[in-house]
């Protein structure tokens, strides 16, 4: 299968459907931190490619309730956010993931799927991340364990905190390639 992961600096979820056998590519503005299939640059000019499976993590700066208190000064940046989501939602692609966290789009475009968190994938913490399916099953959790730490929420300032809270987690990355591969 040809899969593209959207919005993906990491290689995380590309590597892990490549690692299933699947023709698996990233695509971000950033260069990719792992050797692979990438291609640095707009995804929407790479969406006619034949592309089987799109997973996508477009940018939750202007999307996610986290930043509501600054809702009111940022309504051309979301206004494109959700434009861009709604081209990642409503393309041509059989089998659409597309993965943020709670945020505007529920109420602006639709409600998700699914909200899964990590410890239902094998890792202790806590990061509600909601699931807008196309064509796709809802994700089943692999492997539940104890632990509640929402470390993601607490990274500390830092010039790759945002980096830091985007990535993928690994058990998350696996059960998509398992399930949806």
């Amino acid at each position: 299968m040809k899969v593209l992961v959207a919005c993906e600096f990491s290689g995380i979820v590309r590597d892990a459907f490549k690692a299933k056998g699947h023709d698996a590519w990233s695509c971000d503005l950033l260069p990719t931190e792992r050797e692979g299939n990438h291609i640095q640059g707009d995804v929407l000019e790479i969406l006619d490619d034949g592309w089987d499976l799109m997973i996508a993590h477009p940018p939750c700066t202007h999307l996610a309730v986290s930043g509501a208190r600054w809702f009111a000064d940022k309504r051309e940046e979301q206004a494109e956010a959700l434009n861009f989501v709604y081209s990642l939602l409503n393309n041509h692609i059989s089998k659409i993931a597309l993965e943020n966290p709670i945020g505007i789009i529920s109420t602006q475009i639709r409600k998700p799927d699914q909200i899964i968190q990590p410890w239902q994938f094998g890792h202790g913490e806590t990061k509600a991340t909601c699931l807008w399916l196309k064509n796709l099953p809802l994700l089943k959790p692999t492997n539940i364990v104890e632990g509640r730490i929402a470390r993601v929420h607490k990274e500390p300032p830092s010039p790759d905190r945002w980096k830091n809270r985007s990535r993928t987690f690994q058990g998350i990355a696996n059960a998509m390639a398992d399930q949806w591969g």
